[in-house]
């Protein structure tokens, strides 16, 4: 089954994504800084659902894809190592916009709200690496059932994501207003993400790295 290391390995690089601006965050946030909470957790519904689509498209592919040629691993790594340095770019790069400010969006029905969050997941390429290159570096093929472990890994992915994003949905309002005078919090934060995203993608990119920095 699925190995200690690989469970913690997947937490991090779950909670660096998920704190990393990307359209998922942006859309919850203006929600529900524009429309209120239950919109904003009505649309985290649809991004979950997104979730389990790629949670189901990736692994049954995978399972097959990973059992017949298992040094694809090898160039998943690295794609996914790649695409974490690009995130970590996007954090802490110059001219950079906040998620948390304040927009004015027009309200929307709860069933528009659900689809967009479904849709803006599912054409979000950050999720769609992540399940395609990332995720997948974690599974162990000589521990039996691949297509169970994407399972079990994506499961916790998406346990995270729910989690961090529903809290991000419940706070967007105090937190927008507690960055709006205070840019030097927003550049910290931006700092910290940007590095967590870096250390990860490094770690990844050397072969075994996740499994010898979780050991110690």
């Amino acid at each position: 089954m699925v190995e200690r290391n690989a469970v913690l390995g997947v937490v991090s690089v779950a909670l660096g994504m998920v704190l990393s601006p990307g359209p998922n965050m942006m859309y919850l946030v203006s929600r529900s800084i524009g429309q209120g909470r239950r919109a904003g957790l009505i649309s985290l519904g649809g991004v979950v659902a997104g979730f389990l689509v790629y949670l189901a498209a990736a692994n049954l592919g995978l399972a097959v894809l990973l059992a017949a040629f298992p040094q694809v691993l090898a160039v998943i790594r690295l794609a996914g190592a790649a695409y974490l340095l690009w995130l970590a770019w996007q954090a802490v790069r110059p001219g950079g916009v906040s998620v948390f400010a304040v927009r004015d969006v027009p309200p929307d029905s709860p069933r528009r709200l659900f689809t967009m969050g479904l849709m803006t997941n599912l054409l979000n390429p950050k999720i769609a690496v992540l399940y395609v290159s990332v995720i997948p570096q974690f599974v162990d093929v000589s521990r039996g059932d691949v297509l169970l472990q994407g399972v079990v890994l994506g499961g916790l992915q998406i346990a995270v994501a729910a989690t961090v994003n529903s809290s991000i949905v419940l706070a967007a309002g105090g937190v927008a207003g507690f960055l709006a005078p205070r840019p030097g919090w927003l550049r910290a934060q931006r700092l910290v993400t940007g590095g967590m995203l870096g250390a990860l993608a490094v770690t990844i990119a050397v072969p075994g790295g996740v499994s010898h920095l979780l050991a110690g």
